[in-house]
């Protein structure tokens, strides 16, 4: 089977974004199977490229997987106009690969939605098999959030969205949230399959010891201080000012005992910095993107508790899979979020951490204090942590999911 893989911020581990498509293509390929992956240069990630651009583009293998990069740069920190204008370019660009390229499975993973296009294109222009996979309800998410409001824009989404998924053969959705949200649009329930992100057990596994913690994020994490680390972007929609807020909650108490750790990058983190160095917040460190092994690293040598934070938007709670939260998960770290919904439930079925409500300083404060004076607490949670990383978000088994799903519209079978 030869698949078509999109996917506009494709990194391998070593770049600094989730891998979720690059794991899946070597399971593809571990199958038998080829894979052709499509995709832009995205700021956090790495392709594993490296020679140059010709006319916009540049092609090799990676790992078995045939890459084409597109030289159209992105980045969260970008303005809408300039990321909207980078979507349609990936897309246009991607057209042409799906009707020149010789394919049996066309499969394209959101964000953004404009990623839907070629496998549309494809689907009634050849007659080519499409899956579409969504990592989050696109217009729901941005509708909810205000951050586009023109009418026209979210009537042309909508459009795009219905036929994204009515287009394929199968859809896959990354939360029940997600999977329900599908469903919601006409699609019938054997054609929408639940396979969400997962945990890296062997990379997680605190045996990856042979990279050293740069000197200056050791300097700049007190020993014995309790460390919660936020990991991903620093966008609008993660809503990170919560972070802040608790931060000048604990200072106000005179907590010394914890710090708060923020590694990556976006459009808001000069904002978020100067804050904190407005209002003194000493108790909080700010670190660059780090390449997953690096970032597996830090999370067994100096990180205590990971922090799952989003804004408080209603369409977040059922309709996100956060890859930084299996991330904890498979570091065996307890996890503290500050939004209900199906990863709040998670957290409390499996003790694995702290659910607080939203937009609450004080009982976001509190669960750290508490945290940090509770060190044998804190160990189990832990242990529960991985616990539920093994039980139920094996990346690899959910690989094994995923490929029945690929493998079964190869076949002919839209349910499978």
């Amino acid at each position: 089977m030869r698949v078509l893989y999109y996917h506009q911020h494709f990194t391998t581990p070593d770049g600094a974004s989730g891998t979720r498509s690059y794991e899946n293509a070597c399971r593809l390929i571990a199958a038998g199977h080829q894979v052709t992956m499509v995709c832009g240069s995205y700021a956090g990630g790495r392709t594993g490229l490296h020679d140059a651009f010709v006319k916009g583009r540049r092609e090799g293998i990676v790992a078995g997987i045939r890459v084409i990069e597109f030289e159209l740069p992105y980045s969260n920190a970008d303005g809408f106009v300039k990321r909207t204008l980078t979507f349609l370019r990936f897309a246009w660009r991607s057209v042409l690969v799906a009707l020149l390229e010789r394919h049996d499975v066309l499969f394209a993973t959101s964000t953004p939605l404009t990623a839907g296009i070629p496998g549309i294109v494809a689907r009634w222009l050849k007659g080519q098999r499409f899956v579409f996979e969504v990592r989050d309800l696109w217009p729901e998410l941005p509708r909810e959030m205000g951050v586009i409001r023109n009418p026209l824009v979210l009537r042309a989404m909508d459009w795009l969205e219905w036929s994204c998924y009515h287009s394929a053969q199968a859809c896959i959705g990354l939360s029940p949230g997600i999977v329900r949200g599908i469903r919601r649009r006409g699609i019938a329930p054997e054609r929408v399959h639940l396979v969400p992100n997962g945990c890296d057990l062997a990379l997680f596994s605190g045996e990856e010891q042979a990279l050293e913690l740069p000197a200056e994020v050791v300097r700049a994490l007190p020993p014995n201080a309790l460390v919660a680390a936020f990991t991903g972007s620093h966008g609008i929609a993660n809503g990170l000012d919560a972070v802040l807020d608790a931060a000048a909650e604990l200072k106000r108490r005179g907590r010394r005992d914890v710090t708060l750790l923020f590694v990556g990058d976006g459009k808001l983190k000069p904002a978020l910095l100067a804050q904190a160095q407005r209002e003194g917040l000493d108790n909080c460190v700010f670190l660059p993107p780090l390449p997953k092994k690096q970032l597996a690293v830090l999370m067994h040598a100096r990180v205590d508790v990971g922090l799952m934070i989003l804004d408080n938007v209603e369409a977040f709670y059922y309709g996100t899979s956060p890859n930084k939260f299996f991330d904890y998960l498979a570091a065996g770290k307890p996890v503290l979020t500050n939004y209900p919904g199906w990863v709040a439930d998670l957290i409390n079925e499996s003790a694995c951490g702290v659910a607080v409500p939203p937009e609450d300083p004080a009982a976001f404060a509190d669960a750290l204090c508490q945290l940090a004076e509770q060190r044998a607490t804190l160990a189990a949670m832990g242990r529960a942590a991985r616990s539920l990383a093994e039980r139920r978000f094996d990346r690899r088994q959910l690989a094994e999911d995923w490929l029945r799903v690929i493998e079964g519209v190869h076949r002919g079978q839209a349910a499978v």
